[in-house]
């Protein structure tokens, strides 16, 4: 390999009217090896993976036969621009049709600001005319590294961005793309109408920048002021309190959450994929501007603040299928910190004064006295009084922590539908829940319930001296107050009837029903590796769990082996045929190795997004397989989270860590015999991949 270049391109890694592969996939695959025979690199296998894993996500084909795949990959060791000039073209899913030049983005993936702000400057020149047409006539290579350089090399300080720019970046893009209408936009500024927008991407390169200038360019030839926030990968420039107030509607083109969406509370809106800001600017600014004449369109909805703002008619422009979906793995993911912290030191609690703890903790901590203690229970690490009296505080923080996971599961899945409004009465639903005997199931429903009719306070008009109080006082109150009834009066007894005939059930299982069950949750855990999925398998387990329910036990520990299986077998897996990976992904496993044993099943999630179709279904049956024999080898953990290092709180630890080997042998035969027999065909020639023998069979 070649001594890397601190440029980002270079004449190795241009190539001008050479056919490259009739696809997408090829065209890449060449590219990256570019990138990695020019020693930027590490593995050509590793940059094709995470450049597909990025393009499935949303295709990268742009307007006039352009297409910027682009990706952050820990494979790339410096930051590069890889070009072609393809004849013929190919196709990457452009609206208009296939894509002549395709610039290559790796990124590192520990890249710092300062150099995403240079790789963006690429996807923004993209908007200009002329600078397209230049790359279309380039005669050499070294023309077209002339031409790239030019857009992507630093401006001097001060000097990109015209005087009256208050917008940073987004403005200084705008000029580069559309120098024209300099003279429009200075034309009777009083009577221009004006939209700000916020832009961003799941990566947070390409399109977050393309979209804010595409925006700003059709503003420009529009007579429309535009202002625009890009919140990618660099430092976001945010937009100014004035220029929001000024703004006649907003526009939200992301595929992402909006960051700080309050601002914006009560302006018309129009939201969509960022995409579409790319692909059609002058649609969506005529639509925000119909909107901001229209009393009746879509707008922000307010969370909270004083009486200027505006609690109307609101929308995201989401589906309510969606909404809720979100909302309830927002309600999860707020929750799990609840359960590492407090299941942790409920197994530390177990650790320092044994399983008999249980029923003496609350004593020993309230006599807050170290005499008269009594004798360490079963499986305490140190007998002493002391280490008894440090268990019992442990134990007690963990339990305190613990109570908290079903209120803060309703409270967040409030907060996800309706902000901050809905926060307390979620919570007041979920403490309901857990009073009532309701359960996870009650906090669920009680979440979802706050959060609707929090939303539906957000969409009332109160008088404006009212205003300010609405989120910040009345909606709590009278949230909680309609909701909290509602579960006291007709749905706490239901659901805490459903929640104990669960339990019930659960106690009775025995045999086939428990390996059924077992199976279930082992096929949940690896589906989708830490996904929706997977995330709601384990909150069944972490939310029922109690130290004096057997089955709830059970579970949590059928939960927990198949959650480790797809790390160990794919860490595996690379260590017996290492071959069969690329050199990314064998890095990947010898990290694997830890993260399963730490019961992260994301630790496999780079192999499944490199290779789904075969690392899915083989993790899926080593789970199934775990979970089972998990459930039928009678293995309970009293640890929601910590893998093999919490084995003093798992009974049968020893026929617990069989059901995770066997699952885990199950996992790696079958990726490897998959990947042995059903060979995927390669998208580069042999000439562009500096490891042949490393590539996926």
């Amino acid at each position: 390999m070649t001594t890397p270049s601190p440029d980002l391109i270079t004449t190795d890694l241009v190539r001008l009217d050479q056919p490259l592969g009739a696809s997408k996939d090829e065209v890449i695959a060449a590219l990256a090896g570019l990138v990695a025979d020019a020693g930027r690199a590490t593995s050509t296998e590793g940059l094709v993976a995470d450049a597909m894993a990025r393009e499935e996500k949303s295709a990268t084909g742009l307007p006039g036969g352009i297409a910027i795949p682009h990706c952050r990959s820990a494979a790339v060791t410096q930051g590069s621009l890889a070009f072609a000039r393809l004849s013929p073209p190919v196709d990457f899913g452009a609206k208009d049709g296939p894509a002549d030049l395709v610039f290559l983005i790796a990124a590192p993936e520990g890249g710092g600001s300062d150099h995403m702000k240079l790789l963006t400057k690429l996807a923004r020149a993209m908007v200009k005319k002329d600078f397209v047409a230049s790359l279309r006539a380039a005669g050499s290579d070294a023309e077209v590294v002339a031409l790239v350089e030019g857009v992507v090399s630093p401006a001097p300080e001060g000097g990109s961005a015209p005087a009256s720019s208050t917008t940073g970046s987004t403005t200084a893009g705008a000029a580069a793309a559309a120098p024209a209408a300099t003279a429009v936009t200075s034309a009777e500024p009083a009577r221009r109408r004006s939209v700000v927008a916020v832009t961003a991407c799941p990566t947070g390169i390409a399109h977050t920048y393309m979209a804010a200038d595409y925006l700003v360019a059709s503003g420009q030839e529009k007579g429309i002021d535009v202002h625009v926030e890009p919140q990618g990968s660099s430092v976001t420039d945010p937009l100014s309190a004035e220029q929001i107030a000024a703004a006649d509607a907003v526009i939200f083109a992301t595929d992402v959450g909006v960051k700080g969406r309050e601002r914006f509370a009560g302006k018309p809106v129009v939201e969509s994929g960022v995409k579409r800001a790319i692909n059609e600017p002058g649609v969506m600014l005529d639509e925000a501007v119909a909107a901001a004449d229209n009393p009746s369109a879509p707008r922000v909805a307010a969370a909270s603040g004083s009486g200027d703002e505006v609690i109307g008619s609101t929308g995201r422009q989401l589906g309510w299928g969606k909404r809720i979906q979100q909302a309830l793995m927002t309600g999860v993911s707020y929750m799990i910190p609840f359960v590492a912290a407090g299941g942790l030191l409920i197994a530390l609690g177990f650790l320092f004064g044994g399983y008999d703890i249980t029923g003496t903790a609350g004593d020993i901590v309230s006599g807050n006295s170290l005499t008269n203690l009594p004798a360490a229970g079963e499986h305490a690490l140190f007998g002493s009084a002391l280490m008894t009296y440090i268990g019992a505080v442990l134990f007690t923080l963990g339990g305190l922590a613990f109570g908290f996971l079903v209120p803060a599961l309703a409270g967040y899945i409030a907060f996800g539908l309706a902000d901050r409004p809905g926060i307390a009465p979620g919570f007041v639903a979920g403490a309901v829940a857990v009073a009532t005997g309701a359960g996870f199931i009650g906090g669920l429903v009680g979440g979802l319930l706050a959060g609707l009719v929090a939303y539906w306070f957000t969409t009332l008009r109160p008088p404006r001296w009212l205003a300010g109080l609405m989120p910040v006082v009345i909606i709590p109150l009278a949230t909680s107050l309609v909701v909290g009834g509602l579960m006291y009066l007709f749905l706490a007894r239901p659901l805490a009837a459903i929640t104990e005939g669960l339990t019930d059930t659960l106690n009775g299982m025995t045999g086939s029903s428990l390996a059924v069950l077992g199976i279930v949750l082992g096929l949940m855990m690896c589906f989708d590796l830490g996904g929706p999925v997977n995330k709601a398998a384990y909150l069944f387990a972490t939310t029922g769990l109690n130290p004096d329910n057997p089955a709830s036990l059970k579970i949590m520990a059928a939960v927990m082996a198949a959650g480790m299986v797809p790390p160990i077998a794919l860490a595996l897996a690379t260590t017996i045929r290492p071959a069969l990976f690329s050199k990314q992904e064998k890095e990947n496993g010898r990290a694997a190795w830890l993260l399963g044993a730490s019961f992260i099943s994301e630790g496999a999630i780079p192999f499944a997004a490199a290779d789904p179709l075969r690392v899915i279904p083989s993790m899926m049956l080593g789970g199934a397989v775990t979970g089972a024999l998990s459930m039928i080898f009678g293995a309970a953990s009293r640890a929601p989270h910590g893998g093999i290092f919490v084995f003093f709180a798992i009974d049968r630890f020893l026929l617990f860590a069989l059901a995770i080997a066997i699952g885990t042998v199950v996992a790696c035969v079958s990726v490897l015999a998959l990947k042995q027999v059903w060979k995927r065909g390669q998208p580069a020639a042999s000439s562009t991949t500096p490891e042949p023998a490393t590539a996926a069979a």
